[in-house]
């Protein structure tokens, strides 16, 4: 089965404009982009057979091919991630039977989430949309209500059904734990890692559908797979003693820096 990462990149963020050439310090004083660090977290990825750079802008072109990646240009009108995937596929005319999207702001990814994320496609026919989930530690809990009590948009979490399908991903932090309850391990909350693999197929219906209401109001594209009664596969992957967590504010800059030292 060939496999492609594409990896959406966005110039006009939100949150955070210019995210994807923001430079984060290494533990060796040297600094790279946040888009180099997400490629080169790609390249590590086993089983793969094409790594790509989606975007419409070209300064973030200009960057990417200058350390290396092979970039595909898309259409400014891709609302999100996955619509730039579907772009990408077409005009880049990918050969590939199932397609990773690596958002470009997840620098911290490691390769075996991706990795477990191939391997369940390949298990599993008949599945159309995967994503990777995990449990949260007390940091990246921290993180979560921390973020929440400041009015900040941070993470996503997901809630799945017995069988491992979606029933849901927010921006807020479910399920509600009591604050008095709180385990000091092993919490029940699952941080949803801003990772996809889809057939072909699923990209070609998801940019046919129309914008869903939840996901106008939640900023998560994923949620119109849901509303379509399109079935998403959450695996859940281990963080090893890593920890995981996207750059979705300047905030988390630091946040990642961190990290960085730490590992």
């Amino acid at each position: 089965m060939k496999t492609a990462i594409l990896i959406p990149a966005r110039y006009a963020s939100t949150r955070y404009p210019g995210k994807p050439l923001a430079e984060l310090t290494l533990p060796d004083g040297t600094r790279k982009s946040l888009i180099q660090m997400s490629w080169e977290a790609a390249m590590r990825v086993n089983g793969v057979d094409a790594v790509y750079v989606a975007t419409d802008d070209d300064r973030i072109k200009d960057a990417a091919e200058a350390f290396g990646a092979q970039v595909i240009m898309t259409s400014e009108s891709c609302e999100n991630g996955t619509a730039r995937c579907a772009d990408a596929l077409a005009k880049g005319k990918i050969d590939a039977d199932l397609i990773v999207n690596l958002q470009g702001d997840a620098p911290l990814t490691p390769a075996w989430f991706v990795e477990d994320l191939i391997a369940a496609m390949k298990e599993d026919p008949e599945a159309q949309v995967a994503t990777p989930i995990l449990r949260c530690d007390p940091l990246t809990y921290g993180h979560f209500v921390e973020d929440r009590k400041a009015g900040r948009v941070g993470g996503t979490t997901a809630v799945a059904n017995a069988k491992g399908h979606a029933l849901y991903f927010s921006k807020e932090v479910l399920p509600y734990i009591d604050p008095d309850k709180v385990p000091d391990s092993d919490i029940p909350v699952f941080h949803h890692v801003g990772v996809y693999a889809y057939r072909p197929e699923a990209l070609a219906n998801y940019v046919s559908w129309p914008v869903s209401e939840l996901e106008t109001l939640e900023g998560l594209e994923q949620l119109r797979f849901l509303v379509n009664d399109t079935k998403v596969r959450c695996v859940v992957v281990e963080g090893r003693g890593k920890v995981f967590w996207e750059l979705n504010n300047p905030e988390d800059v630091s946040r990642i820096e961190s990290v960085l030292k730490d590992n």
